[in-house]
């Protein structure tokens, strides 16, 4: 009976995954010892549970009814260890989160600190990296990410606001002459982030509706930090989170261009399963956080046009 319920939860993983790999990743376990277990419970049962092929897998009508079983059985153990856990008022366990690598440029570490040693018994761990990783796959809790939610399986949670910012160094400002529209910039030499399209939203003064202007970029990197230090080098516009750039505006490193034109203001939401193993403490990192981070990316008064 134990070894059957161990097998179970193997194989709810292996569903969820939809490789058995990737289970095994997830698990820590061995690709091989991941498919003993499932193959001993096929075995146990005399039905074949998976269709397999070098592609993908799937389902059988019998491995479709299990899996609600199984999952269903995986949840309750975790509910439970997770209120076992949180008993005394005082939570405990591992959580597992992704979150941008821009923002471990910022005082979001200090944020992660203070989560630490409020919940002292909690072992955190954050994986900081521009790669949307998978939740499931890769065996996490919640994840951090900028911009519009994409993944309707995922539960999301909008905690701030990430106001954006045109900039170039000034000696490249100087060498174009000042842009008056957005047609005036369309030609500049543009670095963009690999993750977003190589497109700027420019909203008019006095206007609510952007202006898209499509780019041709001189220069693709996949990390905003690298964005950055490309226009620090005065190689031409990028369009950065201003909690970024911050300190190069205020020191005169870089400036922004066309400051009386808008962007767009992406959000920033937690995302978490909807079967999350750790209900109870994911949900505390993300009620941690939103006030946090919320303050974090709050324009400064120069930079709020509402004061202007």
């Amino acid at each position: 009976m134990l070894d059957h319920l161990k097998a179970l939860a193997v194989f709810a993983k292996v569903v969820e995954c939809a490789s058995f790999r990737e289970a095994a990743r997830a698990l820590g376990l061995s690709p091989s010892v991941v498919s003993h277990h499932v193959a001993a419970l096929e075995h146990g049962l005399g039905q074949a549970l998976l269709y397999r092929s070098t592609r993908r897998l799937a389902l059988t009508p019998e491995g479709e009814e299990l899996y609600g079983a199984a999952r269903a059985m995986v949840d309750a153990a975790e509910r439970g260890l997770d209120a076992a856990g949180t008993r005394g008022g005082e939570p405990a366990g591992s959580l597992r989160v992704t979150a941008p690598a821009m923002l471990a440029e910022t005082d979001f570490c200090g944020d992660i600190a203070a989560f630490v040693s409020a919940f002292p018994k909690i072992a955190l761990s954050v994986s900081f990296t521009e790669e949307r990783r998978d939740l499931l796959r890769d065996g996490l809790d919640l994840a951090l990410r900028i911009g519009w939610p994409q993944d309707s399986t995922l539960k999301a949670r909008r905690l701030a606001a990430m106001p954006c910012v045109l900039v170039a160094a000034p000696r490249y400002v100087e060498a174009r002459g000042k842009p008056r529209t957005a047609t005036d910039i369309a030609a500049w030499d543009w670095i963009q982030l690999a993750a977003i399209r190589a497109e700027a939203a420019l909203i008019a003064p006095g206007e609510s509706a952007p202006q898209k202007l499509p780019y041709a970029p001189r220069i693709v990197v996949d990390s905003a930090t690298a964005t950055r230090a490309m226009a620090l080098a005065g190689l031409g516009l990028a369009v950065l989170p201003e909690v970024l750039v911050r300190q190069s505006l205020s020191r005169g490193r870089l400036v922004r261009v066309l400051p009386r034109w808008r962007l767009p203001v992406p959000g920033v939401y937690a995302l978490w399963p909807g079967g999350t193993p750790r209900p109870g403490l994911t949900m505390r990192f993300v009620d941690f956080m939103a006030g946090r981070l919320a303050r974090l990316f709050r324009l400064p008064r120069s930079l709020d046009r509402s004061t202007n």
